[in-house]
């Protein structure tokens, strides 16, 4: 018994040990020395988040690999695996410097490592040279006679190429980040994204493999590596810039012997001579596009840019009073449909009408955005009659075209019968008339009136209420014609529920942060707040680019600062999308500006 509670509590033990992430780093390096940071755990681990090696440069990582082995001894077969996370960093400061946890899932628990310490001393220049005479005394073959080859910029370059130098605003255009290489490459690691001021970004490569081709370039054969692709929409017309990509490369590359005169001479082949990995950094070039503007927009135009159908309708043809019925109308096709903002269809005024609700069906790959938006209006008809939905015109620019093009939802008619509510009728059929006349009964003619006894006329209090009853009557026509005006004054509303509007946005807009959704995250963030920008400041969707907002805003006199703000949390969406770094925080962060943009427009 006791020797099995031993084997029990070692087993234990060793399963603990075992679900553990060491680390593998040196305790002391020199400035300017590159090394390796390796997390090691004893099982298959997953969700793995490294260290921010906060006081180093990270040139790439984290690379993750993993193992397993299998053996029989004695008869009793055993495995086990193992995975690694590794980092390659660089030691820029003197000093010492923690290195924070890193964590990983395993069997559905977390782990974390224990924080450790590196100390980076002032480099020796004479080091490296002892070390080398060092090795010679041993017998060693000194490293200065095997440098790497040198690399030229006509054998390794990065490039960025646009679908179209000359788009109109709003059009899709496709940006492709490639990598043309005549040496062998073993990684590359993104250090920074471009900037996309002033462009709507949709990122194609997510998912997605790395594409290679052979090409030829220049009168020169390249192995090419597309390592990143995106869809670009202007938000404004002009010369527009998007920003180089900065990325770092390993090349494998062949080893060179000095030559000696000797017999070791023969052996200066590639066959006997082991490729070394070299760091290079890469930058590809600036891409300068020149937007062109939209011509003057038509009636009904709400920003769509791309090639359309439109499909749609009422859902129903006949209802009863007070019972909802759905009007759809879908945008599908190439372009712009994150940007599409809802049409004003002309309902009748016996209905109730209820603001729309939008749903996406996106599609992102190589081609660009496609896919489908819908929007959905809940109509509630009040009275009962046959009423007619007048045609819906929906207008978008076509680029490839050149000019705006109109597609139509038909009129429909749809017939509204009577409720089991207290609506009002429109009109009155036999049963009504029926049902009125035996209700009411014929007034009886009397020869003359006469006061009744006791009665010594109208008491003060009949005279109170009557006063009061003129009152109220005066105070529901006041407001009466106030509502009339308000109904009348189109911009006067759209400046009340600017900020309504851009609230019920955010809220969305949170749950999605919750769920982790970034794109439609960020699209409902960018709803909220040109919606609001465009609502408050009576701007039109053709016409909502960030000239015009600046120019809004020095017109009301908001103060330069809050005008910055505002503008600045334009840039922050755009950039956060795509930039490296916790996503979550990243989102938070936005979130938080947002808010506090829509609150100081309040």
């Amino acid at each position: 018994m006791k020797r099995t509670i031993i084997a029990l509590l070692l087993a234990v033990a060793a399963t603990v040990c075992a679900q553990q992430i060491r680390v593998q780093a040196p305790g002391s390096v020199y400035e300017g020395d590159i090394f390796t940071v390796r997390f090691v755990v004893d099982a298959h681990a997953s969700d793995f988040k490294g260290p921010s090696f906060k006081g180093f440069t990270r040139r790439n990582g984290p690379n993750q690999s993993s193992s397993s082995s299998y053996s029989v001894v004695n008869g009793k077969a055993t495995s086990s695996v193992q995975t690694s996370f590794s980092y390659t960093i660089a030691a820029n400061e003197v000093g010492t410097f923690t290195i924070d946890e890193a964590t990983c899932t395993v069997d559905k628990k977390k782990l974390a490592s224990k924080p450790f310490t590196i100390t980076v001393q002032k480099a020796d220049p004479n080091r490296r040279q002892q070390a080398q005479q060092r090795g010679a005394a041993q017998g060693q073959s000194l490293p200065q006679d095997q440098q790497p080859q040198q690399i030229d910029e006509q054998s390794l370059f990065a490039r960025t190429t646009v679908s179209n130098s000359h788009p109109y605003q709003g059009e899709q255009i496709i940006v492709t980040y490639k990598i043309y290489t005549q040496v062998p490459l073993s990684q590359y690691n993104i250090d920074k994204l471009p900037g996309n001021r002033g462009f709507w970004a949709e990122d194609l490569s997510e998912g997605t493999q790395v594409k290679q081709y052979s090409e030829s370039l220049n009168g020169r054969n390249y192995e090419v590596a597309e390592i990143r692709r995106g869809a670009l929409f202007a938000q404004q017309s002009g010369k527009l810039t998007i920003e180089p990509l900065d990325l770092e490369v390993l090349a494998m590359v062949q080893r060179q012997r000095r030559r000696t005169g000797t017999i070791w001479d023969l052996f200066d082949d590639p066959f006997f001579n082991a490729a070394q990995a070299v760091q290079r950094p890469l930058s590809t070039n600036r891409v300068t596009v020149d937007v062109k503007p939209l011509p003057p927009s038509p009636d009904g135009f709400t920003g769509a840019v791309g090639r359309f159908e439109v499909s749609g309708g009422l859902t129903l043809d006949r209802v009863k009073a007070n019972e909802a019925v759905s009007y759809k109308l879908t945008v599908s096709g190439p372009g712009n449909l994150m940007l599409i903002g809802a049409p004003a269809p002309d309902f009748p005024q016996a209905f109730e009408v209820y603001d729309p609700q939008t749903s996406d069906a996106i599609r992102r790959g190589e081609g660009g955005v496609g896919g489908s938006r819908t929007f959905e209006w809940v109509l509630i008809p009040r009275s009962q009659g046959t009423f007619t939905v007048p045609q819906l015109d929906f207008v978008y620019f076509d680029p490839q075209a050149g000019h705006y093009i109109t597609k139509s939802i038909a009129a429909q008619t749809i017939e509204v019968d009577q409720g089991s509510g207290h609506a009002a009728t429109a009109s009155f059929g036999k049963d009504d008339v029926r049902r009125l006349a035996e209700d009411i009964n014929f007034i009886h003619p009397v020869k003359s009136l006469r006061r009744a006894p006791g009665s010594h006329g109208a008491p003060a209090l009949f005279w109170l209420a009557l006063a009061a009853m003129a009152a109220v009557t005066a105070v529901v026509l006041l407001l009466s014609r106030r509502h009339r005006q308000a109904m009348g004054d189109e911009q006067g509303r759209r400046r009340k529920r600017a900020v309504s509007l851009a609230r019920k946005r955010l809220r969305r807009a949170e749950g999605l942060l919750r769920s982790g959704d970034d794109n439609a995250f960020y699209e409902e963030i960018y709803r909220a707040i040109w919606g609001c920008l465009a609502d408050k400041y009576s701007i039109e969707p053709a016409r909502l680019n960030r000239e015009t907002v600046t120019a809004c805003l020095v017109e009301k006199g908001v103060p330069a600062e809050r005008q910055e703000a505002i503008m600045k949390v334009l840039r922050d969406v755009d950039m956060a999308r795509f930039a490296p770094g916790d996503a979550h925080a990243q989102m938070q962060s936005i979130y938080d500006e947002a808010l506090q943009t829509i609150v100081s427009l309040d």
